[in-house]
């Protein structure tokens, strides 16, 4: 597969992705230009570096499972999926006896509307994925890996696939790596474009051939994971961070970014940005900074709003947000989550209760319909809001809209009903007088009041 093959996936709609030189520090998209994401360049750029250094084969004595694990820990790594778990931490929970049956798992499952950063490392830099995991194999002593990839980005698991190849094929994979001793085999499996499958349980459910729904809870994948054996589960991005600890310390990478919060981010901005794409930045980079690098606001247009984290996370008003550092303390401080890093950009011509709509919808259709709240409460979320923009909203909706949403929180099997609960009671909360207006006129309050709903607009036409 050429270069070109991949590029054209993002020439198409003109956006530069990480193509640019509007990075701060950065450790994984450093010297990214599409075509140079082979072993040849990866190694020429200190690829694997860092795996022959805790195997011993850069003239020292190599590096322990504990110290390895150690570096991590310091480092201040937090999983960059989503949640934010301490990555060595993580690792620590994992029996690291040989000879057991363990699995190690990248998710690479990026479904989250307005997230595009996975991809972008998995096509044009894959081999420090696969040697953040081989890493992260010889800590924990997982003889096998496997990397589930969106199904609907087929053409990145090919270039995974390739990626693949190209390890084995240098010894930097398999058995005996580099004459260590240590043997770890690396597989890629791509799922079906089912968001629910970036639920951990949901993807080994998938990867197991099954249908994609999460797994009840306990057991916990670390003691019942991958065909029932422990299993560690890491976002793409966090295993890409991996060998930059490993070559310049836990300390170095704990600087780079603030405490609690070490290293860059990758962050997917999206929206009424003039320049929109992923930019990786140090952990604790003000807001403002980094819509500054994004081009800021279209031209003519104010800053509304942010959804800060991915469409799950919740909305927060322009003024909160330009207070706000990009780490998981101060957005979580704010009231939202920095979730996947995907800064969805929204101006002041934004209907908030059209935004939340388009977003009930999505949470609906990808409900796996396991659960009664998130089954049957998505379809009510997106039914009202469906109805309030278009004019046939009533007085009561929005307090049931509320409560309805506060009844999915915390009583489902796994996250994907309070996604759906959470941005619909934070627009409710911070833009309640939009939602009161389209109620109470059936008409928009965007461009003054002149924007009329579909519906509204018909009636209108026939009242004249």
């Amino acid at each position: 597969m050429k270069s070109f093959d991949v590029l054209a996936q993002f020439q198409a709609t003109g956006v530069e992705t990480c193509f640019h030189d509007r990075h701060v520090s950065p450790q994984i998209l450093a010297g990214l230009d599409g075509s140079n994401w082979g072993l040849a360049d990866y190694e020429a750029r200190g690829g694997y570096q860092a795996l022959r250094k805790i195997l011993g084969k850069d003239g020292g004595a190599g590096m322990t499972q504990e110290e390895v694990i150690a570096a991590v820990k310091e480092s201040a790594l937090r999983g960059r999926g989503g949640a934010g778990f301490p990555t060595g931490l993580k690792w620590s929970f994992m029996p690291r006896q040989s000879g057991s049956d363990k699995y190690l798992v990248c998710n690479s499952d990026e479904g989250e509307p307005g997230t595009c950063k996975d991809r972008d490392i998995m096509q044009f830099n894959p081999h420090i994925v696969i040697e953040g995991m081989a890493i992260a194999a010889y800590a924990m002593g997982i003889p096998v890996g496997y990397n589930y990839i969106h199904g609907e980005i087929f053409k990145t698991y090919e270039r995974f696939e390739e990626a693949l190849e190209q390890a084995r094929a240098a010894g930097l994979l398999g058995d005996n790596i580099l004459g260590s001793g240590f043997s770890f085999q690396l597989h890629a499996a791509h799922g079906f474009g089912a968001y629910i499958c970036g639920e951990e349980t949901a993807l080994l459910e998938s990867l197991e051939g099954k249908k994609g729904q999460p797994r009840f809870k306990p057991p916990f994948p670390a003691s019942f994971g991958l065909y029932g054996k422990p299993t560690t589960i890491n976002n793409t991005e966090t295993f890409a961070a991996v060998p930059w600890i490993i070559r310049h310390g836990g300390q170095a990478y704990l600087e780079v970014g603030k405490p609690n919060n070490g290293g860059t981010k990758i962050f997917s901005v999206s929206g009424d940005v003039e320049l929109p794409g992923n930019y990786e930045v140090p952990m604790g980079t003000p807001f403002p900074k980094l819509l500054e690098l994004a081009g800021g606001v279209r031209k003519g247009r104010s800053l509304k709003a942010v959804i800060p984290g991915g469409s799950s996370a919740p909305v927060l008003p322009a003024g909160v947000m330009m207070d706000c550092t990009m780490d998981y303390d101060s957005i979580s401080k704010a009231g939202s989550m920095l979730g996947s890093g995907a800064v969805i950009v929204m101006d002041d011509t934004r209907c908030m209760v059209a935004s939340l709509m388009r977003l009930s919808y999505f949470y609906m259709h990808e409900s796996c319909g396991q659960c009664t709240p998130c089954r049957e409460g998505t379809g009510w979320l997106y039914k009202m809001l469906t109805r309030i923009e278009h004019g046939q909203g009533r007085d009561s909706d929005l307090e049931i809209l509320d409560e309805v949403a506060a009844n999915i929180m915390g009583r489902t099997i796994c996250a994907l009903g309070d996604a759906a609960a959470m941005p619909v009671r934070s627009f409710i909360k911070h833009f309640r007088h939009e939602f009161e207006h389209h109620v109470a006129t059936g008409r928009c309050m965007v461009g003054g009041g002149v924007a009329v709903s579909r519906l509204a607009a018909a009636k209108v036409g026939d009242k004249a």
